[in-house]
């Protein structure tokens, strides 16, 4: 099983996220494994800039800051899908 790389988590499904947006230029920028409630709270978190622009690495999307509920929260979850 692989492991979503925000939570840590093992999960059945990752998929992939382009750390800097397709839409701002990250088409071919390096991509990381996140299960589907992180990656969806990522696109409902952060817009596109922010993204290219502040969270473009694994590390700062861990230190930000309006993540850490969320991360608190998911760690020990067996969520596989969050619905907006």
């Amino acid at each position: 099983m692989p492991n979503s790389e925000l939570c840590d988590r093992e999960v059945e499904k990752t998929s992939k996220h382009h750390l800097v947006p397709k839409q701002k230029g990250g088409r071919y920028s390096p991509t990381v494994s996140l299960c589907q409630p992180c990656h969806t709270t990522l696109h409902h978190t952060f817009t596109n800039k922010e993204l290219a622009s502040l969270y473009n690495s694994m590390k700062a999307l861990k230190k930000a800051e309006r993540l850490q509920k969320y991360l608190d929260w998911i760690k020990n979850r067996a969520i596989t899908r969050l619905n907006f």
